[in-house]
């Protein structure tokens, strides 16, 4: 199967070629994905792997069959798989369900997009992005030599794809043209998709609303969630700039994040998502309380732990249809972005204990091994 990806204005893909083929057994499908399902690296595997010491012994432990040049070759292989993998599941999807899956990926050439414009920046030479940049199937749909030469801000809007992403990279070029910076225009691209996403979701029938919304929405707030912990109170950027990046459409609502971003610090501001964002409150209340310290990281951490317990929820209420395959791949990026951080403590030569207490549910340290 191959599959052009064009992003479009509207939460749409346009220009796909795919060679359908629809499968008539559900039950194929939902084998496949419960077989893969339970091989992921999670719990006590998890655990396991964080013990390891060297990258050719972890490689091996994930990709028994294949060898590696280094930790970005791993990497990158790790995305490849899941890309192929919801390549060959979206055949099984027709109309709304297939347009979301197509959207999904999408995912990919934002991030595509974004190395690009740190490359821009950061006068990065176009022969040294080769390594980062992630193939999809069939031919790609950027302009990869014309963004490899970009030489102003205005030549990165025009050769950046019309509609949701070209759109949001003009506003945010309007207020930041002078001096551009990293965070805030790849928020700008990530709201975009994330518009995508939102009106991808949107479409479907309310049954496949009601199990999938919940994953699609938290995402949207972890992002909203971002650009609060990171955006104002790491990059300090302003409350009026930020509010231009807001998704409508999630349980964050634009009164709610404008009162977060307000808010003078960082406690206050996250405890405010209590009941949407976390199942948890990460609140610093002093230190002897037992509480979580509200730190960017702390307060990300949770919300991921959350996006986790519903991309699992939409996989165990939708076993056979779009609600598997969408808790599948929330579940499959949760594992990928676990290995990645193993992959980078080994090669950092973090302790397992370290390693543990970084990854998706957060385990602290000390606890890491009782």
């Amino acid at each position: 199967m191959r599959v052009q990806k064009t992003i479009g204005g509207s939460g749409t893909t346009s220009g796909i070629a795919w060679t359908r083929r629809i499968a008539n057994d559900p039950d194929y499908l939902a084998a496949r994905l419960h077989a893969r399902r339970s091989r992921m690296a999670e719990g006590e595997r998890l655990d396991g792997l964080c013990r390891i010491q060297n990258l050719p012994e972890f490689s091996k432990a994930i990709f028994p069959e294949s060898e590696f040049q280094g930790t970005l070759d791993f990497q990158r292989h790790l995305v490849h798989d899941l890309i192929d993998e919801l390549s060959r599941f979206r055949a099984y999807m027709l109309g709304p369900g297939a347009d979301l899956i197509d959207w999904t990926l999408v995912r990919f050439q934002v991030e595509n997009l974004k190395i690009f414009i740190r490359a821009y920046l950061k006068n990065i030479p176009a022969k040294d992005l080769e390594g980062y940049l992630i193939s999809l199937p069939g031919e790609p749909a950027l302009n990869t030599e014309g963004l490899a030469g970009v030489k102003s801000p205005e030549d990165l809007v025009r050769l950046v794809p019309k509609g949701v992403f070209r759109e949001n990279l003009a506003k945010t070029l309007d207020i930041d043209r002078s001096h551009p910076r990293p965070f805030f225009l790849e928020a700008a691209l990530d709201r975009g998709y994330f518009q995508g996403l939102i009106a991808g979701a949107e479409r479907l029938s309310q049954e496949e609303q009601e199990i999938i919304g919940p994953m699609v929405y938290q995402e949207v707030d972890i992002f909203h969630l971002m650009l609060v912990t990171r955006g104002k109170f790491h990059y300090n950027l302003t409350p009026a700039s930020l509010r231009l990046l807001h998704v409508p459409g999630t349980r964050i609502s634009r009164a709610l994040f404008t009162v977060m971003l307000n808010d003078q610090d960082l406690s206050t501001s996250v405890s405010r998502a209590a009941g949407r964002v976390f199942d948890s409150v990460p609140l610093d209340q002093g230190p002897g309380t037992g509480s979580v310290v509200a730190d960017a990281s702390a307060a990300e951490g949770l919300a991921w732990k959350r996006f986790l317990r519903l991309a699992d929820l939409a996989f165990r209420r939708d076993h056979m249809g779009l609600g598997a395959i969408m808790g599948y791949a929330g579940l499959r990026r949760v594992e990928i972005a676990n290995l990645i951080t193993i992959s980078e403590g080994i090669h950092s030569g973090m302790t397992a204990e370290a390693i543990r207490a970084r990854l998706i549910p957060r385990v602290k340290a000390e606890s890491a091994y009782v």
